[in-house]
């Protein structure tokens, strides 16, 4: 079974990756030593006895779709709704928006530990995240105001709608187009 590897985390984080003189500077105003220690112990408890487990269910059940309804696998609804109202998909987000605003440092190194636990399951997460950080440094505030607060929150979950799937990875053979409106939208 998977253990976080929490102190070697904590290790490289402070030490190597300069978190440690980055806080001492006063880039990290949120942040003390303290509290990366105890974010990245509850990271890893959250990784080793939340997400590790699902590894099986996922592998022996997998995800289906029946009538247009997505089923995940046991276990999967109940941990994300339990890694979403502990606040971690809010740890790099704006505190506007209900995020901890702890920084892409902190949020990095939780989720090394997620998806070493189980890439399967952290794949929604990982595209939530993705979704909040776009949305922050690309939207209008329009936008911002109209879904940053539901995804923050774990409400709401980041996706990737591919439209063609004959392409895989390669996005260079996407043949779909957003054609622009007169009336301003694109079809």
């Amino acid at each position: 079974m998977y253990r976080a590897p929490v102190s070697e985390i904590a290790f490289a984080l402070k030490n190597v990756a300069g978190m440690k003189e980055a806080m001492e500077a006063g880039r990290f105003a949120a942040l003390s030593e303290d509290l990366v220690d105890a974010v990245l112990e509850e990271a890893g408890k959250f990784a080793s006895d939340r997400i590790a487990p699902l590894n099986r269910s996922g592998d022996e059940t997998g995800s289906r779709v029946e009538d247009a309804v997505v089923t995940t696998p046991e276990g999967w609804k109940e941990t994300y709704r339990a890694w979403a109202e502990s606040g971690w998909n809010a740890i790099a987000a704006p505190e506007a928006y209900g995020g901890q605003e702890l920084g892409a440092m902190m949020a990095l190194a939780a989720s090394e530990m997620w998806n070493s636990a189980s890439m399967a399951w952290s794949l929604c997460p990982l595209l939530t995240v993705g979704a909040i950080e776009a949305l922050d440094k690309h939207g209008s505030d329009e936008l911002k105001d109209k879904f940053l607060a539901k995804i923050v929150s774990g409400e709401w979950t980041g996706t990737m709608n591919l439209t063609d799937p004959h392409c895989g990875t390669d996005l260079g053979l996407m043949r779909t187009k957003a054609e622009p409106q007169s009336d301003g939208s694109y079809k």
